[in-house]
């Protein structure tokens, strides 16, 4: 708790601050506008309308403070998707710090869910949301899984280098199916040239409020007619 900082964002929801790292969980721009912008609207939204599938599979780099999972999951819950949610977090936040946070006005036990859920097992939300956390880092992730859609959203590439590293895009987008999606909020030229090395068709998209740009990269594009 003492390492972490509340900050209110200009969209009025909370972000942290990991004083050790100097690195906000969210963008101070607005928590909530920039996942939803880039990962909810440009990643599950955009593979749903793309197939239309009523089940799509996500890997999240990053848990965090659970926004990205509790947007995916009132996603799923509204457009009648079910979701198979796989997040990965080395260093869960305790629950002094996330039953602080203030993304969810009314009622909270489904958010409270989210982050009381054990690790290394699949647990069900909501008939719509399965989440299965593990306790690990994307560098020692050892599953045979695959995924329709990636939320890539560690630190910074200047705060976790490695996280941003070929060999670590390499692990995530191995896991990506076909025609699967990969999603982030950095922009960085070398992780796109590594996601087209490791092919992907790389789109730059205009970025959330208070970022020119992000990155999608789709596994297959290139091949469709």
């Amino acid at each position: 708790m003492d390492d972490l900082e509340f900050i209110i964002t200009s969209d009025g929801s909370h972000t942290l601050r990991n004083r050790q790292l100097n690195e906000t969980y969210h963008s101070v721009h607005g928590a909530l506008q920039e996942s939803t912008h880039v990962f909810v609207n440009n990643g599950l939204r955009f593979f749903h309308q793309s197939h239309q599938r009523a089940h799509i599979s996500i890997l999240e780099v990053g848990f965090g403070t659970g926004l990205n999972a509790w947007l995916a999951l009132t996603f799923a819950r509204d457009n009648n998707v079910s979701l198979h949610y796989v997040t990965l977090e080395p260093f869960p936040l305790d629950e002094e710090v996330w039953s602080r946070l203030n993304y969810v006005p009314a009622d909270k036990s489904m958010f409270e869910a989210l982050h009381r859920a054990p690790c290394d097992e699949p647990v069900e939300i909501h008939p719509a949301f399965t989440l299965k956390k593990l306790k690990c880092s994307l560098l020692d992730l050892n599953i045979r899984d695959s995924f329709d859609v990636v939320f890539f959203d560690a630190f910074a590439p200047s705060v976790q280098p490695a996280l941003w590293a070929y060999e670590a895009l390499q692990r995530a987008t191995d896991r990506l199916n076909a025609e699967g999606v990969f999603v982030t909020y950095s922009a960085k030229g070398q992780l796109k040239r590594d996601l087209k090395a490791l092919g992907l068709h790389v789109e730059t998209l205009p970025g959330p409020p208070g970022k020119k740009e992000m990155v999608r990269a789709v596994r297959g594009a290139d091949e469709k007619p």
